[in-house]
């Protein structure tokens, strides 16, 4: 079997990763459809099992000071096996269906940081 036949097409530019694994919720491996927008982010937390938190920074402007303030958030995203994702790395995440109560991402590129 060749790389091709085992991973699915997303219709998002990334590379597939080299592993596999036999996660349902996996949107290379599995059939989670992904959907909406996709945000870069730091993994802040690998805790919890197959969840990680990602931490986005970004600037908001507040008009009655003409100023701006740096602001983060911080999403729950599901972390596929085959990524192998660890704390501190730069990753990439994209919106699905729910999965649980906090949990509406899962994480589909591990952007190496050197």
């Amino acid at each position: 079997m060749t790389k091709k036949e085992i991973t699915r097409n997303i219709g998002l530019n990334v590379k597939p990763p080299n592993d596999t694994c036999a996660d349902i919720n996996c949107p290379f491996h599995g059939k989670l459809p992904v959907r909406g927008q996709t945000i870069n982010g730091i993994v802040m937390s690998d805790k919890q099992q197959g969840t990680i938190t990602v931490k986005k920074e970004f600037m908001h402007y507040v008009k009655k000071f003409e100023r701006y303030e740096k602001r983060t958030a911080l999403y729950s995203a599901h972390s596929p096996p085959c990524l192998q994702i660890k704390t501190g790395d730069t990753v990439r995440i994209a919106e699905c269906r729910p999965l649980s109560k906090t949990i509406s991402f899962v994480a589909i590129e591990n952007i190496k940081t050197e």
